[in-house]
């Protein structure tokens, strides 16, 4: 474990220990996990409105006449069809065609894209495009130039609304717009992790405890709840959204993830094409599919999965789900076993404890 003292912070650390929020180690930054309680967090959120810092995530800018060409090499999903204010789900692959991260790819013109990647892989990913780079585009390393705030739930848009003339209805889903909240320039997107409408706005550091504390204000009529990493978590499982270093790594790839719509092979040459192409004629070996948990025992994160008495796979992500009232999980299992309504076992301590594939996403929000 990293020392407290070498911990990275984001901009609303001291904030956040105000607040009496309980911190912990998050791949090396000094993180919120809770503030009150994580169910109290995680029912705010699809009942009404949370707040989440989430300025640890790291932001690439590519710019320049040949930037479409190097974001389209390095990326497997098309961004030729994508427009300005679009943003698109995709990721990074290394050459034998798994992950090195999972990003969004933000278009501001066919010269400039923004992407938001993962906080524990940020200078990876940089070097990673680096290395890839042989167009007229600058790479610009673009962390300590935003924090990020994500405000997800049924009340969201209303809460924003009260802080920025932009007309946020009219900002659809996967889209954006460059605007102000509370009086400073703010990227403010339609994308999220939770499962939940969402808005996220990118803003200059030095305002994030100023804006943290407006959102707050505005959200208060609505019952708005600063939320840590532990609300997030469950968010997004039970939407089945992929958190990088469980279900994804550099060992799966796309379709083993379940994350074959990101990979376009029409759109021409990229990273990790041949290897993808090869790993799909010779069939999927492995599929990430959701269980619920039919004996007392919960399904966490690492545990041994059984099917058939024998061993078949492992549980990637796997909590009480608050919404639902379940235990619920996804796992890795052989691709001829992984189908809905199957019978497995998932160890817990030591003891093997019945389960069922089910379909994801385990909650998905009435639109």
């Amino acid at each position: 474990m990293i020392p407290a003292t070498a911990l990275k912070r984001t901009p609303l650390n001291s904030v956040h220990r105000r607040s009496g929020a309980r911190m912990v180690d998050f791949g090396g930054w000094d993180m919120p996990v809770q503030y009150t309680s994580l169910v109290e967090e995680h029912h705010a959120v699809r009942q009404r409105a949370g707040l989440f810092d989430v300025s640890h995530m790291g932001e690439i800018e590519i710019r320049g006449v040949e930037a479409f060409q190097l974001v389209d090499h390095v990326t497997p999903n098309s961004i030729a069809d994508m427009k300005p204010g679009q943003a698109k789900y995709s990721a990074l692959l290394y050459a034998h065609g798994c992950f090195v991260d999972d990003i969004l790819v933000y278009k501001l013109s066919h010269e400039h894209f923004f992407l938001c990647v993962n906080a524990s892989n940020q200078d990876k990913d940089y070097q990673h495009i680096l290395a890839a780079n042989r167009w007229n585009a600058e790479v610009d390393f673009a962390s300590n130039r935003y924090a990020q705030l994500a405000i997800p739930g049924p009340k969201a848009e209303a809460t924003l609304q009260k802080l920025t003339p932009a007309t946020l209805a009219s900002i659809r889903y996967y889209h954006f717009l460059d605007s102000e909240v509370a009086g400073t320039p703010a990227r403010i997107a339609r994308t999220g992790y939770t499962g939940e409408d969402v808005f996220e706005i990118f803003i200059p550091p030095d305002e994030a405890p100023r804006m943290w504390d407006a959102v707050l204000e505005a959200g208060a009529e609505f019952g708005i709840r600063p939320c840590g990493l532990g609300a997030r978590n469950t968010l997004r499982l039970e939407a089945a959204m992929a958190l990088y270093g469980h279900e994804i790594h550099a060992t799966i790839d796309p379709f083993e993830a379940g994350l074959g719509r990101m990979v376009r092979f029409d759109k021409g040459d990229f990273i990790g094409r041949d290897a993808l192409q090869a790993r799909q004629q010779r069939g999927l070996q492995r599929k990430l599919i959701g269980f619920e948990m039919r004996g007392r025992g919960i399904g966490r994160d690492g545990y041994e999965v059984l099917s058939e008495g024998r061993p078949a796979g492992w549980v990637t992500s796997g909590s009480p789900s608050p919404t639902l009232g379940r235990n619920i999980g996804l796992c890795y299992l052989p691709a001829a076993e992984a189908e809905v309504g199957r019978t497995i076992e998932v160890v817990v301590r030591g003891q093997p404890v019945e389960a069922v594939t089910v379909a994801t996403p385990f909650y998905k929000r009435a639109r």
